[in-house]
């Protein structure tokens, strides 16, 4: 049987190789650790990366849509802006068959004193402006109207000239100068059956410019002024959504 002495260098070179052993293993596991915390750091930075990227596209289609919307409600306010122009185009067209239709009487020996206070019906050139608009050549129509304001500063037209101005550059999209000539309308004609509409227009402008106070406000006073009127019965449509 070997002595004691004999197997102890044995003992010692397997308690080395096992020492060894479970060093390298632990050297293992530990390398396998980091791999996989930085593995799961570079995850997390992507995923950071990719919902950064993803918030971003959020926010441009969450612009997109907002500028859909205003769109949609610009063009809504211009169509019904284009339903009122179609009511007043039809009537003009009809008061114009009419006055065709209503055979002249030339008056002899009319008296000097007698003066006439009203126009028969729409002068020429404002028949002519109005055409104009009717074919959607609107810059024209403006230039039109003007020129026609100048010539017959008093007409009873006047008032629906200016309003015809502000429904072109309405249509046009200039909002400031639609503004203008709607306001003008109410302040310069307050007798003019055109007021309840210059104000309902001149809303649907304040809206459109983002000013909806100040629109509230004109809404309410085509109520409150003008209950009956077809305007009215559409500022009390616009509250109700405002």
């Amino acid at each position: 049987m070997p002595s004691v002495s004999r197997l102890l260098p044995y003992m010692f070179v397997c308690i080395s190789l096992s020492g060894c052993a479970a060093n390298d293993l632990m050297v293992k596991r530990q390398a396998e650790s980091e791999a996989k915390i930085e593995f799961l750091i570079q995850s997390s930075k992507k995923a950071e990366q990719r919902h950064n990227e993803l918030a971003g596209l959020l926010q441009v289609q969450e612009e997109h849509i907002q500028s859909a919307v205003n769109e949609i409600k610009l063009l809504k306010e211009k169509y019904n802006g284009l339903q009122t122009s179609d009511d007043e185009l039809k009537a003009t067209v009809a008061s114009l068959v009419q006055l065709a239709r209503t055979p002249k009487v030339e008056i002899v020996n009319k008296p000097s004193q007698v003066k006439e206070t009203s126009e028969s019906g729409p002068p020429a050139e404002y028949i002519k402006s109005f055409g104009l608009y009717s074919t959607n050549n609107f810059s024209a129509a403006i230039v039109s109207f003007e020129s026609f304001l100048r010539n017959n500063p008093q007409s009873d037209y006047a008032a629906n000239a200016v309003y015809w101005i502000g429904e072109c550059h309405y249509t046009l999209s200039d909002l400031p100068k639609a503004k203008e000539a709607f306001l003008k309308v109410s302040e310069n004609y307050p007798k003019s059956a055109k007021v309840p509409d210059a104000l309902l227009k001149l809303g649907y402008t304040l809206s459109a410019m983002k000013e909806k106070e100040k629109a509230t406000v004109i809404f309410e006073r085509i109520i409150k002024s003008f209950p009956s009127s077809t305007a009215a019965i559409k500022a009390r449509e616009r509250l109700n959504t405002h």
